[in-house]
């Protein structure tokens, strides 16, 4: 088992309950999943762009990535219906905590002038969104490996009903929020 899911079943879910005075341990707040996504608008013209960002997301979240396609085509952008534009990958159970202690304990601190995430990335419905500008905060990038800088943006899926509840579960996961 992880060091992310024991810290939610000992210490996280326990204090969820007191605060908010749950009735049911089935009332409290959880993850479902977390997704990974990043749209590369130069992938149109150069198809071999998909694959290195596939590759590269597979790499950071151990699982492999699938292509998002475009679901309109968008004259403006030269862009046509069913063109590969991006990719995601969505991670769930044990590689979701993985992910998640990687993501808060080595590679947001690699980030330069790093104040904290964004607090006000919730949905309402007690999700959280946040971008970052590089995948070359992750370890297993290889700096001489990349060809471009790309961002990416990762959510977090929760089963919180409100902002707070979500909030209070990603501070006590070790969510390094902005002061």
């Amino acid at each position: 088992m992880s060091r992310m899911k024991d810290l939610y079943t000992n210490e996280v879910a326990p204090a969820l309950m007191t605060k908010f005075a749950y009735k049911s341990t089935m009332q409290i707040p959880r993850f479902n999943k977390i997704v990974i996504n990043v749209g590369a608008g130069d992938a149109k013209d150069n198809a071999k762009v998909i694959d290195s960002i596939i590759a590269e997301i597979s790499l950071i979240a151990g699982q492999k990535a699938v292509p998002t396609y475009a679901r309109k085509s968008v004259a403006n952008f030269k862009l046509r219906e069913g063109v590969k534009i991006g990719a995601k990958v969505t991670l769930r159970g044990e590689r979701m905590y993985e992910f998640m202690d990687r993501l808060f304990t080595f590679a947001l601190p690699r980030v330069r002038d790093f104040k904290g995430i964004n607090p006000n990335g919730f949905d309402g419905r007690g999700n959280y969104s946040m971008g970052l500008r590089e995948q070359l905060i992750f370890p297993e990038i290889e700096y001489d490996k990349v060809d471009k800088i790309r961002g990416m943006d990762i959510t977090f899926v929760t089963t919180a009903t409100t902002d707070e509840e979500a909030k209070e579960l990603l501070t006590l996961m070790g969510a390094p929020f902005a002061k």
